[in-house]
């Protein structure tokens, strides 16, 4: 059963993507993930927590800023490209599009 956060999250995402066509769709592991060209660039999961990925050079500067950490799947700490972006950080629309962009521009999808 999906969390009533990530449920919440995607639907926030799929209407900042604005149906983009090369954008993807698929529940993963409780979540729900947005790839393009066959790669995740965002995920909604559980608690309202935005997966992102980006460029495993970039991870380092974000991951100093406020409410980032690496991500966490069960017991495994993911790749050093893996961020978790908490609730409160994307809290709004604005703030969302800006981790997406961040994401499209390291998949070179922007």
């Amino acid at each position: 059963m999906v969390d009533a956060s990530v449920v919440e999250l995607a639907d926030r995402i799929r209407a900042l993507l604005g149906g983009a066509g090369e954008i993807e769709e698929r529940a993963m592991f409780g979540s729900c993930a947005f790839l393009s060209g066959g790669r995740i660039l965002v995920g909604a999961r559980k608690g309202g927590v935005l997966l992102v990925r980006v460029e495993a050079e970039r991870a380092a500067a974000l991951l100093t800023e406020r409410g980032v950490s690496r991500a966490v799947m069960g017991a495994r700490t993911m790749s050093d490209n893996w961020l978790d972006v908490s609730p409160e950080v994307i809290a709004d629309d604005a703030a969302l599009m800006q981790w997406i962009d961040v994401a499209r521009e390291d998949a070179g999808a922007a």
